[in-house]
């Protein structure tokens, strides 16, 4: 396909779905909004094992907006079934639905693909033991004043709500804290940082040869060499690079229930499905654009490579990622296709989300065992050309001159700091150089960019466990 022709056909899609889409954006911003809540109702109480009550007011206090239809909102729990209802105006009814083992799908009527969970299969860690048992109490007097201050609320809004910090220091936890309600085996969502948990299992795919990343994607609806989408390759799917026209996941907010990434995610049971179906928007390869699509897609591969079926998704990451890592308390949670939510739906304890950062600051190594590729955390780190944010391939980046790199490191940050992100407040943050891993999770609103008071926790840690810093038991 020539150029003049790839641009007239974008063109000509581009316009023809803006058409198509725009009324149906608008008649199903009820149902994005009830979702979107439903879903973390559901998750965090039927998974995490918080209140109701407490989730609605966290997670809608972390969004601008919201308060200008949460009161219309109404959320019904029913612990005997283990689902969640939500209305909005008493329209745009959502229901997520719990199951054993893979937490909270939302149910569109159609019959939930059945996860069919395969047998535990206890499997002896690769990884090093980070931790005993018992919470780990700060090992300095440096690192307490950096968890107390990463715990300590403002006396005005914005809020923080920290629900967990665990800080690693030569792979051991050296530093650890938890809100009320939450545990050392609580598992807890980490909306976007599921993205690099997905990442890792591509990772797995392409060291086994089972996928390439440079080589152009499996998609059944991308086979015609005539379809601009036929060049699509994981690394641009990884980069948020890929160019399909399904809109911005870059902010948490009122405004985002018009984008068509979120009809994918609250309002269709086959989320991979509508966002193959999507035309270009922009040359694969050429524009950044964040959004959820391209890590559903991905999911969708993750999903084929294993057999098909939700229950081969779960046994391929428990034996290729999870069970290695140590990784007991992770929920992986599926759209009613059985197609895992990898975009933002995974939940994993702070002690888990950290050894996946670990696993990084390894080189992708457990032990002496090799999970990834070798140079795949370096591959993950390295900057996305245009990523005004900081991006890399499944992490976030200080790697290169972004605007996001060069604001991070001014406030702070190490220039060789990489790190999983997740809205409204969710991180692991990973700083080779000092060899720590710290995962922070809680609920603060993504603006102003030191609500949740992260750029404090990483200078305050960095400056606990370095140079003239101390540990307690060090020499």
């Amino acid at each position: 396909m020539t150029r003049k022709k790839l641009i007239l056909t974008l063109a000509a899609t581009t316009a023809l779905s803006a058409i198509a889409f725009s009324a149906a954006r608008a008649r199903d911003v009820p149902k994005v909004a009830t979702g979107f809540v439903a879903n973390v109702i559901c998750s965090e109480t039927f998974v995490s094992g918080l209140s109701a009550a407490r989730i609605f007011s966290e997670t809608t206090e972390a969004m601008p907006g919201t308060g200008l239809i949460t009161w219309a909102m109404d959320y019904q729990v029913d612990r005997i079934r283990k689902d969640v209802s939500v209305t909005l105006f008493g329209l745009g009814r959502s229901h997520a639905v719990y199951r054993d083992g893979v937490g909270c799908t939302l149910d569109h009527g159609e019959r939930l693909a059945n996860a069919g969970l395969p047998p535990a299969s206890p499997q002896a860690a690769s990884l090093p033991e980070i931790a005993g048992p018992a919470i780990v109490a700060p090992q300095s007097p440096q690192l307490a004043a950096a968890l107390d201050r990463a715990f300590a609320e403002p006396a005005e809004p914005p809020f923080r709500h920290t629900r967990a910090v665990v800080v690693m220091k030569d792979g051991r936890v050296v530093a650890e804290r938890y809100g009320d309600g939450i545990g050392i085996e609580t598992p807890l969502l980490g909306f976007s940082m599921s993205k690099s948990a997905i990442s890792a299992l591509i990772g797995i795919l392409v060291r086994d040869g089972r996928l390439t990343r440079d080589q152009p994607v499996p998609i059944a609806a991308w086979r015609n060499p005539d379809d601009p989408r036929h060049a699509i390759t994981v690394d641009q799917l990884m980069r948020h690079t890929a160019g399909l026209a399904l809109g911005s996941s870059l902010q948490a907010s009122l405004a985002s229930v018009i984008e068509p990434v979120n009809q994918m995610k609250y309002v269709e049971s086959d989320m991979a499905a509508f966002a193959e179906s999507f035309p270009l928007e922009s040359a694969p390869g050429r524009v950044w654009n964040y959004h959820d699509g391209n890590y559903l897609i991905l999911s969708h591969l993750i999903r084929n490579a294993a057999g098909g079926h939700a229950a081969d998704v779960l046994r391929f990451a428990r034996d290729e990622l999870f069970g290695p890592l140590g990784m007991r308390n992770v929920v992986m949670q599926f759209d009613a296709a059985g197609t895992p939510e990898g975009a933002g739906a995974i939940m994993a304890s702070a002690r888990d989300w950290a050894r996946l950062g670990q696993l990084y600051l390894n080189d992708g190594m457990a032990g002496a065992k090799r999970i990834l590729p070798e140079g795949w955390a370096a591959y993950s780190a390295s900057a996305t050309p245009n990523a005004w944010v900081g991006y890399g391939a499944g992490f976030w980046t200080n790697a290169g001159d972004s605007f996001g790199a060069r604001y991070r490191i001014a406030h702070g940050w190490p220039r060789d700091a990489y790190f999983a992100k997740g809205t409204i407040g969710q991180y692991v943050i990973i700083v080779p150089s000092e060899r720590l891993v710290i995962a922070r999770l809680g609920r603060s609103p993504n603006s102003p960019p030191d609500a949740d008071g992260v750029f404090d926790l990483v200078r305050d840690v960095v400056a606990a466990t370095s140079g003239k810093a101390k540990l307690a038991g060090s020499e």
